[in-house]
C-alpha cells in the first residue's frame, strides 16, 4: 500500500481539479457553438443518452452500481432523483438554446446569479437565516432583473431559469443519498426513455442529424455524453481534497469565462444597461462570498480551540 499523499499536495491536487472541472464547464458555449442547424432539443436527447452509456461504464469502472442499484430498489424514493433529473435536462436545454441563439450573456449572468438563488431557497425553503450581507446581496441581485425589465422591456428568461433550475436542482441533490458520478448516472438513466423516444421520432421523420453524410454531427452528439462526465469526475475529486468555501470560490471561474467568451469571441452586443446589471450580480456575489467567509472563521477558530 502507497503512503498517504501530504495534506499540502492533496490540496495542489484539488485545486487543479477544481480549475479543470470548472474551466471545461466555462468554455461549453464554444462546444455547443458547433451544433449549428442542429435543433437544442435534439442536442438535449443525445446528451442524455450518450451521457448516461458513458456514466454506465464509468460505474462499472469505479465498481459503484450497489448505490445505483440500491436506489433502484427503492422506487417510492426516487421521488426527489426524478425532480433532480427533469431539472437538469431543463437547465441543459435551455443552455444549449442560449448558446445556439447567441444568449451567452443572458447564460453567464444566470450561472452568476445561482448562489444567490441558492441563499433566497435556503431561506424559503429550508427557513434558513440569512445574513444582512446576505440580504443585501439578494436585494442587488432582484434590482439587476427588475432594471433589465423595466429598462429593456423585457424579462432576461434565460437568466432566470437556468438560475432558478440550477438552484432548485441543488436544493434537491443536498437531500438524494448519491455522489455526483451515481447520482448524474441514475438521473440520466430515468431520462433515458425520453431521450430514446426522441431520437426515434427523429430517426422515423428523417430530421435526424446523428448519421448524417459527414459524421461530423455523429462525433459531436457522443462527444457531448464524454463531456458532461468529464468535468464532473473532476469536480468530484475536488471536493474530496478542498474546503467548500475554496470549492465555492473557484465556481466563479465557468460563469467569467462565458461571459469572455460572449464578449470576445462571440463578439455579441453587450448594452450599456446589461452591463449595469452584471456589475450589481458581481458586488452581489461579492457580498455573499464575504458574508460566507465571515461565517466561517468563527466556526473554524472554535473547531481549532476544541
Amino acid at each position: 500500500m502507497s503512503p498517504p499523499m501530504p495534506p499540502h499536495k492533496e490540496a495542489t491536487r484539488g485545486v487543479v481539479y477544481g480549475l479543470s472541472a470548472y474551466t471545461v464547464w466555462g468554455c461549453f458555449p464554444l462546444f455547443f457553438a458547433l451544433f449549428e442547424g442542429v435543433p437544442a432539443w435534439e442536442v438535449l436527447a443525445h446528451r442524455v443518452l450518450w451521457s448516461c452509456l458513458f456514466l454506465a461504464l464509468l460505474v462499472t469502472l469505479l465498481r459503484r452500481w450497489s448505490p445505483v442499484l440500491g436506489a433502484l430498489r427503492h422506487p417510492g424514493r426516487l421521488g426527489r432523483v426524478l425532480a433532480c433529473a427533469l431539472l437538469i435536462a431543463l437547465n441543459w436545454g435551455i443552455y444549449i438554446y442560449a448558446v445556439e441563439s447567441h444568449h451567452v450573456f443572458q447564460a453567464s449572468l444566470g450561472y452568476f446569479l445561482t448562489p444567490l438563488v441558492n441563499v433566497l431557497l435556503g431561506m424559503l425553503i429550508l427557513k434558513e437565516r440569512m445574513q444582512r450581507l446576505q440580504h443585501i446581496a439578494v436585494a442587488l441581485a432582484a434590482l439587476a432583473i427588475a432594471i433589465q425589465l423595466v429598462v429593456l422591456g423585457e424579462l432576461p428568461w434565460i437568466t432566470l431559469c437556468l438560475a432558478l433550475s440550477f438552484g432548485t436542482y441543488g436544493l434537491f441533490r443536498k437531500q438524494v443519498p448519491l455522489d455526483g458520478v451515481t447520482g448524474l448516472f441514475v438521473e440520466t438513466l430515468l431520462l433515458l426513455p425520453l431521450a430514446l423516444a426522441a431520437v426515434s421520432w427523429l430517426t422515423s421523420a428523417g430530421q435526424s442529424h446523428f448519421l448524417d453524410g459527414d459524421g461530423r454531427s455523429t462525433l459531436l452528439l457522443i462527444a457531448s455524453g464524454v463531456i458532461t462526465a468529464l468535468p464532473l469526475i473532476a469536480f468530484a475529486g475536488a471536493t474530496h481534497r478542498l474546503r467548500l468555501a475554496t470549492v465555492g470560490f473557484l465556481m466563479y471561474i465557468n460563469p467569467t469565462l462565458q461571459f469572455l467568451i460572449a464578449l470576445l469571441i462571440f463578439e455579441e452586443p453587450l448594452q450599456p444597461i446589461q452591463l449595469v446589471t452584471f456589475v450589481l450580480i458581481w458586488i452581489g456575489l461579492a457580498l455573499y462570498s464575504y458574508a460566507a467567509w465571515q461565517g466561517r472563521r468563527p466556526r473554524e477558530t472554535a473547531a481549532s480551540a476544541s
